[in-house]
């Protein structure tokens, strides 16, 4: 399971000034924001911004500079493979090593939607174990119990963490995992395609 929420776009406008610095064509910029803040590309903007896109990275150095900061909630085994990115990605995230014992374990607090009714009866007794380890914890301290938490936690634990990226990084992510297995790269790739100008800027297909 994956969710995304509390998102912002940022710096669409920037961006395409300095595109246009290398023919000093700064005075065909049409762009604006509307009433509510939202920038909408003009004609000749977002020609150019397309042509870029074409053209290759080395060409649309703009998108660099369009920035997506997103709170996502996901199970550590993606968090893994996200991880990939992450020379072009900043991530603040919910620490587990500093709050592992602060809320009770439960099952929701795990991705399980994929599993049969065997093996959740299994992840289950997981979860009852951890909250009776964390809960021993609370009263003794003793760090061998915290350890016996950090080591036992699955990976399909839920952290959230709070990300920064950019559309050039967005187009790595959306062509390389919009036809993976696990389906949360599914769902994030939807969110990428939802994001402004995405299927301009981002999907690109002919």
């Amino acid at each position: 399971m994956l969710s995304v929420k509390n998102y912002e776009v940022m710096n669409f406008h920037n961006a395409m000034r300095g595109a246009r610095n290398p023919l000093n064509s700064w005075d065909r910029m049409d762009s604006y924001y509307d009433d509510n803040g939202n920038f909408v590309f003009g004609e000749n903007d977002l020609s150019l911004a397309v042509r870029l896109r074409k053209a290759g990275s080395d060409h649309r150095k703009f998108l660099r500079q369009i920035f997506v900061t997103v709170d996502i909630t996901a199970p550590l085994y993606w968090w893994k493979e996200f991880d990939t990115y992450k020379v072009a990605t900043v991530a603040n995230s919910t620490s587990t090593m500093h709050k592992i014992a602060s809320a009770p374990f439960e099952l929701s607090h795990f991705s399980c939607d994929k599993m049969d009714d065997e093996t959740l009866a299994v992840m289950q007794g997981i979860v009852d174990h951890l909250e009776q380890l964390r809960l021993r914890y609370l009263e003794t301290k003793d760090k061998q119990l915290w350890y016996d938490m950090i080591q036992l936690l699955p990976s399909s634990y839920q952290q959230m963490r709070t990300c920064t990226m950019n559309y050039e990084t967005l187009i790595n992510i959306y062509h390389a995992r919009k036809a993976h297995k696990l389906d949360e790269w599914h769902v994030f790739c939807d969110f990428i395609a939802s994001l402004p100008y995405a299927k301009e800027l981002i999907i690109c297909e002919e």
